[in-house]
Protein backbone atom coordinates (compact mmCIF):
# COMPACT_ATOMS: atom_id res chain seq x y z
CA UNK A 1 0.00 0.00 0.00
CA UNK A 2 1.40 3.22 -0.38
CA UNK A 3 2.57 5.58 2.07
CA UNK A 4 -0.60 8.09 3.24
CA UNK A 5 0.31 11.84 2.96
CA UNK A 6 -2.99 12.44 5.19
CA UNK A 7 -5.20 11.61 7.87
CA UNK A 8 -8.66 12.69 8.30
CA UNK A 9 -11.07 12.16 11.18
CA UNK A 10 -11.77 8.94 9.90
CA UNK A 11 -8.58 7.40 9.77
CA UNK A 12 -7.98 8.37 13.25
CA UNK A 13 -11.49 6.50 14.05
CA UNK A 14 -10.16 3.26 11.61
CA UNK A 15 -6.86 3.66 13.64
CA UNK A 16 -8.66 3.52 16.84
CA UNK A 17 -10.45 0.37 16.03
CA UNK A 18 -6.95 -1.19 14.48
CA UNK A 19 -5.13 -0.31 17.54
CA UNK A 20 -8.29 -1.21 19.91
CA UNK A 21 -7.39 2.07 21.77
CA UNK A 22 -7.53 5.60 21.34
CA UNK A 23 -5.09 7.73 20.50
CA UNK A 24 -2.72 9.39 23.42
CA UNK A 25 -2.27 12.77 22.57
CA UNK A 26 -3.96 12.73 19.39
CA UNK A 27 -4.75 16.34 19.58
CA UNK A 28 -1.01 17.36 19.47
CA UNK A 29 -0.22 15.70 16.61
CA UNK A 30 1.73 17.92 13.75
CA UNK A 31 -0.83 18.59 10.79
CA UNK A 32 -0.43 15.86 7.96
CA UNK A 33 1.29 13.08 10.59
CA UNK A 34 0.28 9.79 9.90
CA UNK A 35 0.55 7.12 12.65
CA UNK A 36 3.16 4.31 12.00
CA UNK A 37 -0.15 2.15 12.27
CA UNK A 38 -1.91 3.62 9.37
CA UNK A 39 1.31 4.32 6.82
CA UNK A 40 0.55 0.95 5.98
CA UNK A 41 -2.98 0.20 6.25
CA UNK A 42 -4.55 -3.63 6.55
CA UNK A 43 -7.56 -3.38 5.23
CA UNK A 44 -8.55 -6.78 5.95
CA UNK A 45 -7.93 -5.29 10.33
CA UNK A 46 -9.22 -2.34 9.34
CA UNK A 47 -13.00 -3.55 7.25
CA UNK A 48 -13.13 -6.71 9.35
CA UNK A 49 -12.92 -9.12 6.27
CA UNK A 50 -11.44 -12.39 5.63
CA UNK A 51 -7.70 -12.99 4.65
CA UNK A 52 -8.46 -14.34 1.59
CA UNK A 53 -10.41 -11.55 -0.04
CA UNK A 54 -8.40 -9.84 -2.75
CA UNK A 55 -7.60 -6.26 -2.74
CA UNK A 56 -7.79 -4.51 -6.76
CA UNK A 57 -7.78 -0.64 -5.40
CA UNK A 58 -6.68 0.79 -1.98
CA UNK A 59 -7.70 4.81 -3.32
CA UNK A 60 -10.51 4.21 -3.20
CA UNK A 61 -10.99 0.63 -1.21
CA UNK A 62 -12.30 -1.88 -3.75
CA UNK A 63 -11.98 -5.64 -2.54
CA UNK A 64 -13.11 -8.96 -4.42
CA UNK A 65 -14.55 -11.74 -2.42
CA UNK A 66 -13.94 -15.13 -3.76
CA UNK A 67 -16.52 -17.73 -5.74
CA UNK A 68 -15.74 -20.39 -2.88
CA UNK A 69 -16.14 -17.14 -0.09
CA UNK A 70 -19.33 -16.84 -0.75
CA UNK A 71 -20.90 -20.46 -0.20
CA UNK A 72 -23.37 -19.27 2.87
CA UNK A 73 -27.08 -18.25 1.82
CA UNK A 74 -26.53 -15.16 3.54
CA UNK A 75 -23.26 -13.58 2.65
CA UNK A 76 -21.54 -12.76 6.19
CA UNK A 77 -20.09 -8.93 5.94
CA UNK A 78 -16.79 -10.67 6.38
CA UNK A 79 -17.30 -11.92 2.95
CA UNK A 80 -18.85 -8.94 1.07
CA UNK A 81 -16.99 -7.10 -1.95
CA UNK A 82 -16.34 -3.73 -1.28
CA UNK A 83 -16.67 -1.42 -4.06
CA UNK A 84 -16.13 2.70 -3.49
CA UNK A 85 -15.81 5.33 -5.95
CA UNK A 86 -14.55 8.07 -3.07
CA UNK A 87 -12.77 8.63 0.45
CA UNK A 88 -14.86 7.38 3.15
CA UNK A 89 -17.02 9.91 4.90
CA UNK A 90 -15.31 11.44 7.84
CA UNK A 91 -16.59 12.57 11.06
CA UNK A 92 -20.12 10.84 11.03
CA UNK A 93 -22.29 11.31 13.62
CA UNK A 94 -25.87 9.76 13.97
CA UNK A 95 -27.41 12.15 16.24
CA UNK A 96 -27.06 14.77 13.63
CA UNK A 97 -27.48 12.94 10.60
CA UNK A 98 -30.06 13.64 8.22
CA UNK A 99 -31.90 12.35 5.05
CA UNK A 100 -32.93 15.54 2.81
CA UNK A 101 -35.52 14.90 -0.26
CA UNK A 102 -36.53 17.57 -2.83
CA UNK A 103 -36.05 17.85 -6.44
CA UNK A 104 -38.11 19.22 -9.06
CA UNK A 105 -40.91 16.95 -8.69
CA UNK A 106 -40.94 16.61 -4.71
CA UNK A 107 -43.89 18.67 -3.63
CA UNK A 108 -42.33 19.87 -0.78
CA UNK A 109 -38.48 19.84 0.43
CA UNK A 110 -38.41 17.69 3.71
CA UNK A 111 -35.57 16.58 6.19
CA UNK A 112 -35.54 13.97 8.28
CA UNK A 113 -33.59 12.83 10.98
CA UNK A 114 -32.39 8.74 11.54
CA UNK A 115 -34.65 8.52 14.47
CA UNK A 116 -37.68 9.97 12.50
CA UNK A 117 -37.10 7.66 10.17
CA UNK A 118 -36.67 4.90 12.00
CA UNK A 119 -39.59 5.33 14.49
CA UNK A 120 -41.95 6.81 11.79
CA UNK A 121 -42.07 4.14 9.31
CA UNK A 122 -42.63 0.82 8.98
CA UNK A 123 -39.45 -1.55 9.03
CA UNK A 124 -38.73 -4.05 6.66
CA UNK A 125 -36.15 -7.12 6.38
CA UNK A 126 -35.41 -8.07 2.70
CA UNK A 127 -32.20 -10.83 1.42
CA UNK A 128 -30.93 -8.94 -1.51
CA UNK A 129 -28.73 -9.26 -4.47
CA UNK A 130 -26.31 -7.08 -4.79
CA UNK A 131 -23.80 -7.11 -7.59
CA UNK A 132 -21.11 -4.89 -9.12
CA UNK A 133 -21.66 -4.10 -13.16
CA UNK A 134 -18.08 -4.71 -13.79
CA UNK A 135 -17.84 -8.12 -11.97
CA UNK A 136 -15.86 -10.21 -14.29
CA UNK A 137 -14.99 -7.67 -15.85
CA UNK A 138 -11.14 -9.27 -16.52
CA UNK A 139 -12.46 -11.57 -18.58
CA UNK A 140 -13.27 -9.33 -21.47
CA UNK A 141 -10.69 -9.01 -24.37
CA UNK A 142 -9.62 -6.39 -25.86
CA UNK A 143 -9.21 -5.04 -21.93
CA UNK A 144 -11.84 -3.06 -20.48
CA UNK A 145 -10.83 -0.27 -17.61
CA UNK A 146 -11.85 -0.39 -14.57
CA UNK A 147 -11.53 -2.55 -11.84
CA UNK A 148 -10.56 -5.93 -12.87
CA UNK A 149 -13.14 -7.93 -11.17
CA UNK A 150 -13.24 -11.53 -11.39
CA UNK A 151 -16.22 -13.37 -10.82
CA UNK A 152 -16.31 -12.41 -6.65
CA UNK A 153 -18.15 -8.49 -7.22
CA UNK A 154 -21.72 -10.22 -5.66
CA UNK A 155 -22.85 -10.69 -2.17
CA UNK A 156 -26.92 -11.64 -1.04
CA UNK A 157 -27.05 -10.25 2.42
CA UNK A 158 -30.06 -9.13 4.84
CA UNK A 159 -30.70 -5.83 4.81
CA UNK A 160 -33.02 -3.68 7.55
CA UNK A 161 -34.50 -0.71 6.98
CA UNK A 162 -37.66 1.71 5.30
CA UNK A 163 -39.12 1.35 2.20
CA UNK A 164 -37.88 4.39 -0.24
CA UNK A 165 -41.45 4.68 -1.27
CA UNK A 166 -43.10 5.73 1.84
CA UNK A 167 -40.51 7.95 2.53
CA UNK A 168 -41.73 9.81 -0.75
CA UNK A 169 -45.12 9.67 -0.25
CA UNK A 170 -44.92 11.04 2.92
CA UNK A 171 -43.00 14.14 1.10
CA UNK A 172 -45.43 14.26 -1.98
CA UNK A 173 -44.26 13.31 -5.59
CA UNK A 174 -45.56 15.27 -8.45
CA UNK A 175 -47.18 13.54 -11.71
CA UNK A 176 -44.06 14.61 -13.78
CA UNK A 177 -41.64 12.77 -11.41
CA UNK A 178 -39.45 9.83 -13.67
CA UNK A 179 -36.49 9.48 -11.45
CA UNK A 180 -34.82 9.67 -8.32
CA UNK A 181 -31.05 10.43 -7.67
CA UNK A 182 -29.05 10.02 -4.29
CA UNK A 183 -26.41 12.20 -2.93
CA UNK A 184 -24.04 11.15 -0.24
CA UNK A 185 -21.29 12.14 1.81
CA UNK A 186 -18.27 10.03 0.54
CA UNK A 187 -15.32 12.43 -0.17
CA UNK A 188 -14.19 12.92 -3.97
CA UNK A 189 -10.33 11.50 -4.63
CA UNK A 190 -9.67 15.13 -5.04
CA UNK A 191 -10.86 16.27 -1.82
CA UNK A 192 -13.29 19.12 -3.61
CA UNK A 193 -16.26 19.67 -1.54
CA UNK A 194 -17.66 20.41 -4.91
CA UNK A 195 -17.16 17.04 -6.76
CA UNK A 196 -19.43 14.07 -5.84
CA UNK A 197 -17.77 10.75 -6.48
CA UNK A 198 -20.72 9.29 -7.46
CA UNK A 199 -24.50 9.88 -7.88
CA UNK A 200 -26.58 7.57 -9.50
CA UNK A 201 -30.42 7.07 -9.35
CA UNK A 202 -33.22 4.88 -10.93
CA UNK A 203 -36.57 5.34 -12.61
CA UNK A 204 -39.97 6.04 -10.20
CA UNK A 205 -41.07 2.28 -11.17
CA UNK A 206 -37.64 0.77 -9.15
CA UNK A 207 -38.06 3.78 -6.40
CA UNK A 208 -41.44 2.56 -5.56
CA UNK A 209 -40.46 -1.36 -5.16
CA UNK A 210 -41.93 -2.63 -1.62
CA UNK A 211 -37.78 -4.51 -1.85
CA UNK A 212 -35.77 -0.80 -2.38
CA UNK A 213 -35.17 0.06 0.76
CA UNK A 214 -33.24 2.71 2.76
CA UNK A 215 -30.95 0.70 4.95
CA UNK A 216 -29.88 1.01 8.55
CA UNK A 217 -28.95 -2.60 9.15
CA UNK A 218 -26.84 -5.32 7.38
CA UNK A 219 -27.03 -8.83 8.89
CA UNK A 220 -28.75 -7.80 11.92
CA UNK A 221 -26.09 -5.21 12.70
CA UNK A 222 -25.39 -1.42 11.89
CA UNK A 223 -24.17 -1.01 8.37
CA UNK A 224 -20.09 -1.35 8.50
CA UNK A 225 -18.84 2.10 7.63
CA UNK A 226 -17.66 0.52 3.93
CA UNK A 227 -20.75 -0.55 3.03
CA UNK A 228 -22.94 3.04 3.99
CA UNK A 229 -23.27 3.36 7.61
CA UNK A 230 -25.31 5.17 9.41
CA UNK A 231 -28.01 5.24 5.92
CA UNK A 232 -27.65 3.90 2.44
CA UNK A 233 -30.31 2.97 -0.30
CA UNK A 234 -30.50 -0.79 -1.52
CA UNK A 235 -31.92 -1.77 -4.56
CA UNK A 236 -31.40 -5.63 -5.44
CA UNK A 237 -31.38 -6.96 -8.84
CA UNK A 238 -29.72 -3.76 -10.30
CA UNK A 239 -26.20 -2.92 -10.52
CA UNK A 240 -25.05 -2.37 -6.94
CA UNK A 241 -23.93 1.33 -8.01
CA UNK A 242 -27.39 1.82 -8.06
CA UNK A 243 -27.71 1.26 -4.38
CA UNK A 244 -25.92 4.68 -3.49
CA UNK A 245 -23.89 4.14 0.21
CA UNK A 246 -24.33 7.47 2.99
CA UNK A 247 -26.96 8.94 1.37
CA UNK A 248 -27.83 12.40 2.95
CA UNK A 249 -30.10 13.62 0.11
CA UNK A 250 -32.79 12.24 -2.59
CA UNK A 251 -33.91 14.23 -5.30
CA UNK A 252 -36.95 13.71 -7.24
CA UNK A 253 -36.41 14.53 -10.86
CA UNK A 254 -38.68 15.40 -13.88
CA UNK A 255 -35.95 14.15 -15.95
CA UNK A 256 -33.40 10.74 -16.04
CA UNK A 257 -31.06 11.76 -13.04
CA UNK A 258 -28.03 13.55 -14.59
CA UNK A 259 -25.37 13.20 -11.51
CA UNK A 260 -21.90 11.54 -11.57
CA UNK A 261 -21.67 8.37 -13.15
CA UNK A 262 -24.79 8.82 -15.01
CA UNK A 263 -24.03 10.21 -17.82
CA UNK A 264 -21.40 9.08 -20.96
CA UNK A 265 -20.38 5.06 -20.82
CA UNK A 266 -20.76 4.99 -16.98
CA UNK A 267 -22.73 2.02 -16.23
CA UNK A 268 -23.97 1.89 -19.26
CA UNK A 269 -23.63 -0.91 -22.60
CA UNK A 270 -24.53 -0.26 -26.19
CA UNK A 271 -27.67 -0.33 -27.17
CA UNK A 272 -26.71 -2.74 -30.37
CA UNK A 273 -24.06 -5.11 -30.41
CA UNK A 274 -20.85 -3.71 -31.25
CA UNK A 275 -17.54 -5.26 -32.54
CA UNK A 276 -14.73 -6.14 -29.63
CA UNK A 277 -12.59 -2.62 -29.76
CA UNK A 278 -15.22 -0.61 -31.43
CA UNK A 279 -15.59 3.13 -30.02
CA UNK A 280 -19.63 4.05 -28.95
CA UNK A 281 -21.17 7.25 -29.05
CA UNK A 282 -22.22 8.79 -25.72
CA UNK A 283 -25.47 8.55 -27.31
CA UNK A 284 -25.71 5.25 -28.51
CA UNK A 285 -25.22 3.38 -24.98
CA UNK A 286 -27.90 2.12 -22.79
CA UNK A 287 -28.28 2.55 -18.97
CA UNK A 288 -28.18 -0.70 -17.50
CA UNK A 289 -31.37 -1.66 -15.53
CA UNK A 290 -32.18 -5.17 -14.24
CA UNK A 291 -28.84 -7.41 -14.46
CA UNK A 292 -28.94 -10.85 -16.09
CA UNK A 293 -29.29 -14.26 -15.12
CA UNK A 294 -25.79 -15.89 -13.50
CA UNK A 295 -24.97 -18.54 -11.45
CA UNK A 296 -21.83 -19.49 -8.93
CA UNK A 297 -20.38 -22.64 -7.86
CA UNK A 298 -19.48 -21.68 -4.43
CA UNK A 299 -18.34 -25.78 -3.15
CA UNK A 300 -16.36 -27.04 -4.16
CA UNK A 301 -13.15 -24.67 -4.23
CA UNK A 302 -11.81 -25.08 -8.10
CA UNK A 303 -9.21 -27.62 -8.34
CA UNK A 304 -11.25 -30.40 -6.48
CA UNK A 305 -8.89 -33.72 -6.20
CA UNK A 306 -10.99 -37.05 -6.58
CA UNK A 307 -11.09 -40.39 -6.91
CA UNK A 308 -12.94 -43.07 -9.34
CA UNK A 309 -16.25 -43.79 -8.13
CA UNK A 310 -16.17 -41.06 -5.59
CA UNK A 311 -19.34 -38.41 -6.39
CA UNK A 312 -18.94 -35.00 -6.21
CA UNK A 313 -21.42 -32.67 -4.71
CA UNK A 314 -21.13 -28.83 -6.13
CA UNK A 315 -23.66 -26.25 -4.97
CA UNK A 316 -24.35 -22.11 -5.10
CA UNK A 317 -26.23 -19.83 -5.76
CA UNK A 318 -28.10 -18.24 -8.76
CA UNK A 319 -29.81 -15.43 -9.41
CA UNK A 320 -31.80 -12.92 -12.64
CA UNK A 321 -31.94 -9.33 -11.58
CA UNK A 322 -35.86 -7.94 -11.29
CA UNK A 323 -36.68 -11.84 -12.77
CA UNK A 324 -36.38 -15.42 -10.75
CA UNK A 325 -34.28 -18.50 -11.97
CA UNK A 326 -36.54 -21.31 -13.48
CA UNK A 327 -33.90 -23.73 -13.99
CA UNK A 328 -30.70 -24.86 -12.94
CA UNK A 329 -27.80 -27.29 -14.64
CA UNK A 330 -24.47 -28.66 -15.16
CA UNK A 331 -22.27 -29.83 -17.39
CA UNK A 332 -19.03 -32.38 -17.41
CA UNK A 333 -18.50 -32.38 -20.90
CA UNK A 334 -18.05 -28.54 -21.68
CA UNK A 335 -21.16 -27.88 -22.52
CA UNK A 336 -22.55 -30.57 -25.00
CA UNK A 337 -24.96 -32.40 -22.65
CA UNK A 338 -26.38 -30.56 -19.70
CA UNK A 339 -28.32 -32.09 -16.29
CA UNK A 340 -30.54 -30.77 -13.94
CA UNK A 341 -29.40 -29.22 -10.68
CA UNK A 342 -31.83 -29.08 -7.64
CA UNK A 343 -32.81 -25.47 -7.04
CA UNK A 344 -34.25 -24.00 -4.41
CA UNK A 345 -36.98 -20.60 -4.29
CA UNK A 346 -35.58 -17.78 -3.24
CA UNK A 347 -36.42 -16.50 0.14
CA UNK A 348 -38.07 -13.29 -1.27
CA UNK A 349 -37.86 -11.50 -4.32
CA UNK A 350 -34.51 -10.45 -5.14
CA UNK A 351 -32.52 -12.44 -3.14
CA UNK A 352 -30.28 -15.49 -4.98
CA UNK A 353 -31.44 -18.83 -4.98
CA UNK A 354 -29.35 -22.20 -3.54
CA UNK A 355 -28.72 -24.99 -6.21
CA UNK A 356 -26.65 -28.22 -5.43
CA UNK A 357 -26.38 -31.49 -7.51
CA UNK A 358 -24.28 -35.23 -6.92
CA UNK A 359 -21.72 -35.49 -9.86
CA UNK A 360 -20.40 -38.87 -11.31
CA UNK A 361 -17.45 -39.10 -13.58
CA UNK A 362 -16.70 -41.67 -15.94
CA UNK A 363 -13.44 -42.60 -15.79
CA UNK A 364 -9.73 -40.92 -14.34
CA UNK A 365 -8.74 -37.13 -15.91
CA UNK A 366 -9.09 -33.61 -16.07
CA UNK A 367 -12.65 -32.35 -16.06
CA UNK A 368 -14.29 -28.77 -16.18
CA UNK A 369 -17.73 -28.73 -14.02
CA UNK A 370 -20.13 -25.79 -15.43
CA UNK A 371 -22.70 -23.93 -13.96
CA UNK A 372 -25.87 -22.97 -16.25
CA UNK A 373 -28.97 -20.68 -15.10
CA UNK A 374 -32.16 -19.81 -17.13
CA UNK A 375 -34.44 -17.04 -15.73
CA UNK A 376 -38.25 -17.01 -15.90
CA UNK A 377 -38.10 -15.60 -19.59
CA UNK A 378 -36.33 -18.75 -20.57
CA UNK A 379 -33.09 -16.87 -20.87
CA UNK A 380 -29.85 -18.72 -20.31
CA UNK A 381 -26.17 -17.66 -19.17
CA UNK A 382 -23.92 -18.12 -23.02
CA UNK A 383 -21.28 -20.63 -22.21
CA UNK A 384 -18.42 -18.30 -23.38
CA UNK A 385 -17.76 -14.65 -22.63
CA UNK A 386 -21.26 -12.79 -23.77
CA UNK A 387 -20.72 -9.45 -26.18
CA UNK A 388 -18.23 -6.86 -25.97
CA UNK A 389 -18.44 -3.61 -24.73
CA UNK A 390 -16.20 -0.72 -23.72
CA UNK A 391 -16.49 -0.64 -20.06
CA UNK A 392 -16.48 -4.53 -19.19
CA UNK A 393 -19.92 -4.67 -17.66
CA UNK A 394 -22.22 -7.57 -17.82
CA UNK A 395 -20.46 -10.62 -18.02
CA UNK A 396 -22.67 -13.22 -17.01
CA UNK A 397 -20.71 -16.42 -18.92
CA UNK A 398 -20.88 -19.93 -17.29
CA UNK A 399 -19.40 -20.09 -14.48
CA UNK A 400 -17.20 -23.47 -13.82
CA UNK A 401 -14.44 -25.31 -11.42
CA UNK A 402 -11.74 -27.52 -12.31
CA UNK A 403 -11.74 -30.99 -11.16
CA UNK A 404 -8.81 -34.47 -11.02
CA UNK A 405 -10.06 -37.23 -11.15
CA UNK A 406 -7.52 -40.23 -10.37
Amino acid sequence: MRRREFIGKAALASFTLTAGTGIVYGELMPKGYVPLLMQDPDPFKMFSIDKDMTVLNDRPWNIESKAHLLNDAVTPNKFMFIRNNGLLPEAIDVDTWTLTIDGESAKQKKTYTLNELKTRFPQYTYHLTLECGGNGRKEFNPPAKGNQWGVGAVHCSKWTGIRLRDVLEDVGVKNDAVYIGYHAADIHLSRSPDKEPISRGCPMEKAYQDETLLAFQLNGEDIPLAHGYPLRLVAGGWPASVSGKWVQRISIRNIVHDGTKMMGTAYRVPCKPVAPGEKVADEDMCIIESMPVKSLITYPKTGALLTLGQELTINGHAWAGELEVAKMEYSIDFGSTWHACELKAPVNRLAWQQFSANISFPQEGYYEVWAKATDSNGKSQPMLLPGWNPKGYLNNACHRIAVKVS
